[in-house]
This record gives structure tokens, C-alpha cells and sequence, in this order.
């Protein structure tokens, strides 16, 4: 698999830039003018000037909890079941209309490959003219219909297998002889399980594409052992694909329609190249244009280029939640209150609060790594962390490099026996 599915995962990275670039102002003026949710969010905000990752840097990020609750208001008051975020009306420019946990609606437009799947079934390694079997959810979530989009418009003829009746998936797969899977990983290995035991071999299924939970090397190379080359994709049912694995199996590189910031856990402060933080994407989408939008995930960018020949960013993958947010003596402490505090002071570098103790005795402790330590430096800190927490906390100063680099502001360290 050394093809590309298009000359875009090629391109020069300045030239992917450039156009990404070269496309935000637009955007975001179309999220002002579109989306009644947008225009109070970037209230005041000039889109023409939005040209730069550091302008892009100085919007709000809207999380997906303020998502769900400006949705949940609107249909309280009988408005916008969509919160204000959708640019499209009911019709024919929205034929599917998704809800995931909470619940949050999801528009579906009409442009081929809507949610751009297909460069991650290509990566897969499936091609026109086969037809997969899609065991993805086909009610409620979208993702079933994300992935048939993707494999309609690369070509690939879809078997909606969904989800359940294992017995009947292994008959269609060993009559229908698809080339490849689409679904959950630990869904593939059920399925592989269950035809083993009825004594029925799949030999054409020979490769995957899996994404919605963990895919451990061990279940890659437990599939690998039975003839099944499987690869994961990293999607959301707001922003679509927004990175995929390659043949080099070297961290997900970027997909090509979106804009993707790691930032400081609780804030929208990007950090350095390599560090790992929360996962921000702004998608070029215009019927639900999403800007800054918190995805709660943990990432980090790889440095260099994948060694399949594409050029865009590649990130780690999925590497746990951003929100850390915890309950301390009653009271809850938020991951940008911690980041609150070290702004307070240009000689720290890099924050983390450990809760530890056991329930009910527990007890903070503010890590802080710190280029110099001028007097009285820990007491000022102290006397910061009770001014945002209400809370008492100790303060423990550490040189630059100490903390580990795992996009923890908040650890939970207390005993719970």
C-alpha cells in the first residue's frame, strides 16, 4: 500500500498550511453569519483578521459540553434543537438527523463523503470495487452512515451488517465474501471468535478499519495472526475523520479538511511541539461550522513526517481525557483554575495540582516547575491557589523537566479503599 488517495496527503506541508489558512477567515465569517450559536461566541470578532494560527489561538473554544447545554436550552424554549450550530434547515439539504449520548442532534448535509471517510478507508487499504461489511451502528449514532458515505464515495459497494447477531454476521460474511470490516475491534475479534467455533472460515476478510474505542497491539497482532490487516481511525460524530493510521504504523496522520491545535488542559493555550494536551479541531464543514471545538481528548504531535510518504501532521492517538476536573473537600477544582494560578506567575513553567490522602482527608499539593525561584515565591503561590479554589493547598517547587509529560493538570492520587 504506497498509493495515495489524493495528491492533497502529498503536498508540501506549506502549501497545505497556506490553504488551510487561506480558508479560516472564511469560515469563520460564514459561523457568524450562519450559526446563531457562533455569532455570540465570536461576537466582536473581525474574520477577515483570523489568518494565522495565533489569531485562530485567540477564539474561545467551545467543549462539547457547552454543546450540549446550549442545545439542551434551546429545546427547553421550544427553539433550535441544534443549539444554533447548524447552518442547514430540515429538508432536503439534511437528510439524516443523528443523536448521540446526552442527547446530541447531529445534522448530516448532502456532499459527497460527508464526514470524509474514504482517505481512511483508503489508508485501510480498500479499494473500488469491494464490498465491505459494516458492523458500525446504524440508528441513533452516525456512525454507520459516516462510514457507508466514506465507502460509497470510494467506490465499495456496503453490506449494513450493524451491530448484534453474531451468528448471522459470520453467514453473511461467508456468503457474501467481503473484502474487508469496518466497525469496533473488539466487535471484528467476537465475530472471528464466533466463526471459528461454528467451524467457518472468512478468508476474504482480510483488512479493517476500526476506530470507537482502544485498539491494543496485541488485537492488531492477534488479527494479523488470522490473515486480517487491521488499522484505526480517530472520527467524532461532531467533526468527522480527523486523523487516520497509514502502513508505517507510526502515530494517525491528520485528515486534510481540518485544522487541529493541542492546548493546555482547561484552557486554549496551545503547548509546545511533543507535549501532550487537549485536542482542538476547527473543521472546514460550512453546515456545521465548528470552531475551536474541544474534543476532551489527549494528544500529542509526532515530530517529522510519516514515513508512508505523507506529508501532513501526524499525532500519538488517543491518549485518555482532558478533563480532569475533580471534587476536594466538597468543592470542585477545574483544570483552568490550575492553569489560572500559574499564569499568576511568569516564572512558572508547567502546573500540576496531586490530590492525595484518603477520602474525606485529603490534601493539594501544586507541583511547579520553575525556570527561578525568587523569595516567597511558594508562599505567593500558596496564597494563589486558596484565592481561585477556596481552598488550602501546599506548593511544592521543582526544576524545569520534572513533571511528567502525560497532559495531567489534575492528578488524582487519594485512596478510595
Amino acid at each position: 500500500m504506497t498509493s495515495f488517495y489524493d495528491t492533497l496527503e502529498t503536498r508540501p506541508p506549506v502549501e497545505r498550511e497556506a490553504a488551510l489558512l487561506a480558508a479560516l477567515p472564511g469560515q469563520v465569517a460564514n459561523a457568524q453569519a450562519r450559526s446563531a450559536a457562533f455569532a455570540g461566541i465570536l461576537q466582536g470578532v473581525q474574520a477577515a483578521a483570523v489568518t494565522s494560527r495565533a489569531a485562530l489561538a485567540r477564539l474561545p473554544v467551545t467543549r462539547k459540553h457547552a454543546l450540549l447545554e446550549r442545545q439542551q436550552a434551546a429545546r427547553a424554549a421550544g427553539g433550535d434543537v441544534f443549539g444554533g450550530f447548524c447552518t442547514l434547515a430540515l429538508g432536503a439539504a439534511m437528510p439524516r438527523v443523528f443523536a448521540s449520548p446526552g442527547p446530541i442532534y447531529e445534522p448530516e448535509g448532502t456532499r459527497r463523503d460527508y464526514w470524509r471517510l474514504a482517505r481512511a478507508l483508503f489508508a485501510a487499504g480498500f479499494r473500488p470495487g469491494e464490498l465491505i461489511h459494516n458492523c458500525f451502528s446504524y440508528h441513533f449514532v452516525p456512525a454507520g452512515s459516516m462510514m457507508e458515505s466514506g465507502a460509497h464515495a470510494l467506490g465499495c459497494s456496503v453490506f449494513p451488517g450493524g451491530t448484534g447477531q453474531t451468528e448471522q454476521q459470520v453467514q453473511a460474511m461467508a456468503e457474501l465474501k467481503p473484502a474487508g470490516y469496518i466497525g469496533t475491534p473488539s466487535f471484528l475479534k467476537i465475530i472471528v471468535d464466533k466463526a471459528a467455533e461454528m467451524g467457518i472460515a472468512l478468508p476474504t476478510v482480510s483488512k479493517a478499519l476500526v476506530s470507537a474505542e482502544a485498539f491494543p497491539p496485541s488485537l492488531r497482532d492477534w488479527l494479523a495472526e488470522r490473515g486480517i490487516a487491521g488499522y484505526q481511525c480517530y472520527a467524532s460524530a461532531d467533526l468527522g475523520l480527523i486523523a487516520y493510521e497509514t502502513e508505517a504504523r507510526e502515530g494517525l496522520v491528520l485528515d486534510e479538511g481540518v485544522l487541529v491545535e493541542i492546548v493546555r488542559p482547561g484552557t486554549g493555550e496551545p503547548v509546545p511541539e511533543g507535549e501532550v494536551g487537549e485536542l482542538i479541531v476547527t473543521t472546514l464543514n460550512p453546515d456545521y461550522p465548528l470552531i475551536r471545538f474541544g474534543t476532551g481528548d489527549l494528544s500529542a504531535i509526532l515530530p517529522g513526517a510519516c514515513p508512508s510518504g505523507r506529508t501532513n501532521t501526524r499525532i500519538k492517538g488517543w491518549m485518555g481525557r482532558a478533563d480532569q476536573t475533580t471534587k476536594v473537600r466538597g468543592m470542585f477544582v477545574h483544570p483552568a483554575q490550575v492553569a489560572d494560578i500559574a499564569r499568576r506567575f511568569p516564572e512558572v513553567l508547567k502546573a500540576r495540582l496531586v490530590v492525595a490522602g484518603e477520602m474525606a482527608h485529603d490534601r493539594m499539593t501544586l507541583q511547579v516547575e520553575t525556570a527561578s525561584n525568587p523569595p516567597e515565591l511558594a508562599a505567593r503561590i500558596g496564597e494563589a491557589i486558596r484565592d481561585v479554589t477556596k481552598l488550602r493547598g501546599d506548593v511544592q517547587l521543582l526544576s524545569p523537566g520534572s513533571l511528567p509529560n502525560d497532559g495531567k493538570v489534575i492528578e488524582d492520587a487519594r485512596s478510595y479503599r
